[in-house]
């Protein structure tokens, strides 16, 4: 595993998730990638983005199959301005790079929200720190290490 892997299931530890990570080398950095790579659903896959709202980050991990809906963001984060973060300002954030991202373990918390439609499934997959690795949970437990709100994100 790499070393942004190795810190994340340090930080994961720390919050008390056991991640069993597996690598796929031909890449998971898309949610398609990632759904084809392990056999699953694309609605299963974590997507962590990391967005800009009243020049604060904030993530939203948001399903596979679904893209977030920036003015229905703003609102629910009470933001005058929201934007995506660039991928330096998502690095910076989180210390993570983009397509790599998980959905905790960032320097200092950030204000996470979690798509509706991961708390679904039984079972979901997160980046685990690089592009070509990622981890199995329950969304139970992906909110709860994430310190994430459940929120419907989701374009219409």
């Amino acid at each position: 595993m790499s070393k942004a892997t190795d810190r994340f299931m340090e930080a994961a530890r720390a919050f008390g998730v056991r991640v069993h990570a597996r690598r796929f080398p031909e890449g998971t950095k898309t949610a398609e990638d990632a759904a084809r790579a392990i056999g699953c659903h694309v609605g299963q896959i974590v997507k962590s983005l990391v967005f800009v709202a009243d020049g604060r980050p904030v993530v939203a991990l948001t399903s596979g199959a679904n893209r977030v809906d920036l003015e229905r963001l703003a609102e629910l984060l009470g933001a005058a301005e929201i934007r995506r973060a660039t991928p330096e300002e998502a690095r910076t954030a989180t210390s993570f790079a983009v397509g790599g991202t998980p959905p905790f373990g960032y320097p200092e918390r950030i204000r996470t929200l979690i798509d509706e439609d991961l708390l679904a499934y039984d079972e979901v997959w997160a980046a685990a720190g690089t592009p070509d690795s990622v981890f199995p949970l329950a969304p139970a437990e992906l909110r709860r290490a994430s310190g994430a709100t459940a929120a419907d994100l989701k374009e219409s």
